[in-house]
């Protein structure tokens, strides 16, 4: 009795000493993560009030806010940082607000553990411990304004201001955590004698997918800063970075992920890499200088176009060292994997190259620019519409070796010289694309009435692919998808009926019916999907995996 009165004694202070170590880290994390504001010396922008001077139009001095009649949000901001920022979130508070909801609720879903959700908050937050020292403060100072309307809700997340700058590395965290670079975004640009005019002509989709929500209210910033060069970009709600912009000197900024190590710290997230290019930099020599001298923690490749030059290249970046790739010629594409000599054979990149869908989707693009002979802004976005295969194969809608992967957050066309640019409206790249001059933008002085900025005569019509039956098959198709993630009930020979070509729709079929104990019918399912042309090595390991477990389980 005396010797296990010792043992419970002993074993209490050993889980005393646990708990108080316990205690202590969490204690911890709570103090790294605990980011220090900006101090402001005018904070004056904070008693400025928007005002409403026309049905749908906000404005505050000569900065205003609406929405176009494409569904596109349009917003003007100018002045010194703190300024424009609180101005930008004065305008668009709803939006900024909204974007975190949608934000907060897609996370939920992805990790649905309350348990874990705190956890993943401390270790973003220790993380990003010292995430400001890594950006340049005039960025801090603008997402400190623009936090100033951030939601009160989110509170147990953290304060305003470091949420907002949080959610600046969301891209590179997810990117970095999941090993992803399966962002598969896809750009391109032709000049000279590949144009039809012979003027450079830059096309991106941006494959960025945070839910349905997350891409409904897409802003079209046009920035005036107090220094550097004015420029636009496509955004969301309490986003500053850049991921497609242009600038007034006719310099474009589209980025690309690709293969990354694991992170060790903080580092410059890569929107506000591209929004440092796009606001000081008027030539490809002055957009290299500014990656070079920003540390990131993740890989990522940067296809600056530039009037001023008449040319693109492709700036690669990786957590360590920068190559430029430069194909010599009048035209240039890019997915996810580095092209450049200094890192074509460098682990990660032969891993990207193997066992993802850029090599497949970069000959795809290779040869629909080949097919369509001279490019034009017309041609360009066909391109970035393309759903097919190699050779147009059906590889079924919605496949990650695609083009167009129907998840595109947005898809946008630059034509630099002329300072043109023209945007995608819903759904994804298939609706109409909105023109805008940036020299009549930014040649506006404030707006007192609620009117259309875009160049209606130069915009592009919606595929007529969306008024088609398969289309509104996918749609059902994805509807199904949705039910399973929302634990519903579904048929799944209807799930796979509504797009028969597509390898996933038998990965999610088998899935949704081996957790619900039916080996037998998971079997031919799995069977079926590794006969077709699947995206990625990681899924065709998952559902050779799958099948072998259905199988097992049907043999005992």
């Amino acid at each position: 009795m005396l010797k296990r009165s010792k043992f419970l004694r002993r074993l209490l202070r050993v889980l005393a000493v646990i708990v108080l170590l316990f205690g202590l880290l969490f204690a911890y994390l709570v103090w790294v993560s605990d980011i220090p504001e900006p101090k402001i010396k005018d904070t004056a922008a904070l008693q400025l009030q928007r005002q409403q001077p026309d049905t749908g139009l906000y404005t505050i001095g000569n900065n205003w806010f609406r929405k176009s009649s494409s569904g596109l949000y349009e917003l003007y901001v100018e002045g010194a940082p703190f300024e424009r920022g609180v101005i930008n979130g004065k305008l668009s508070k709803e939006l900024v607000q909204l974007q975190e909801d949608y934000f907060s609720a897609q996370i939920n879903k992805m990790v649905p553990s309350k348990f874990y959700r705190h956890f993943l908050k401390y270790f973003i937050g220790f993380f990003n411990r010292k995430l400001p020292d890594y950006v340049a403060e005039e960025f801090k100072e603008e997402i400190y304004g623009v936090s100033r309307s951030a939601s009160d809700h989110y509170g147990y997340i953290g304060d305003k201001y470091q949420r907002i700058l949080n959610y600046h590395s969301a891209h590179d965290i997810g990117h970095a955590l999941q090993n992803l670079a399966l962002v598969g975004c896809t750009s391109f640009g032709t000049w000279g004698a590949a144009s039809e005019d012979s003027t450079m002509i830059i096309g991106r989709n941006f494959d960025f997918y945070v839910g349905d929500d997350f891409a409904k209210n897409k802003i079209i910033a046009f920035v005036n800063p107090s220094g550097g060069y004015k420029f636009m970009s496509v955004t969301w709600g309490g986003f500053t970075g850049v991921v497609s912009g242009m600038n007034e000197k006719g310099l474009t900024v589209t980025i690309n992920a690709a293969k990354s190590s694991y992170p060790t710290g903080a580092a410059t997230p890569v929107s506000l890499v591209a929004r440092e290019i796009v606001q000081y930099a008027k030539n490809i020599h002055e957009a290299v200088a500014i990656a070079q001298k920003r540390k990131m923690f993740v890989s990522e490749s940067f296809l600056v176009g530039s009037a001023a030059d008449n040319k693109a290249v492709i700036i690669e970046k990786t957590p360590d060292s920068l190559a430029i790739y430069d194909p010599h010629k009048n035209e240039i594409l890019c997915t996810n994997h580095f092209q450049s000599g200094a890192f074509w054979n460098s682990e990660p990149n032969k891993e990207m190259r193997e066992k993802s869908s850029s090599v497949y989707r970069y000959n795809r693009l290779n040869q629909l620019l080949t097919a369509n002979g001279k490019n034009s802004v017309q041609k360009t976005i066909e391109i970035l519409r393309d759903y097919r295969g190699l050779n147009n194969a059906d590889i079924g809608l919605g496949n990650e070796k695609a083009v167009n992967q129907f998840i595109a957050h947005h898809s946008i066309v630059f034509e630099p010289q002329q300072l043109r640019v023209w945007v995608s409206t819903t759904p994804w790249q298939l609706g109409p694309f909105v023109c805008y001059d940036l020299k009549k933008v930014f040649a506006l002085q404030g707006m007192k009435q609620n009117r259309e900025i875009n160049e209606v005569q130069y915009a592009i019509p919606a595929d007529p692919f969306i008024y088609t039956p398969e289309f509104r098959r996918f749609e059902t198709f994805r509807n199904y998808r949705a039910a399973i993630l929302d634990g519903k009930k579904i048929n799944t020979d209807s799930l796979v009926a509504e797009n028969p070509t597509l390898y996933n729709s038998y990965i999610i079929a088998g899935d949704y019916t081996f957790k619900n104990k039916d080996y037998k019918k998971a079997i031919p399912y799995y069977q079926k999907a590794l006969t077709l042309e699947i995206a990625n090595h990681g899924e065709r390991e998952h559902a050779e995996a799958m099948l072998k477990k259905a199988q097992q389980k049907i043999a005992r």
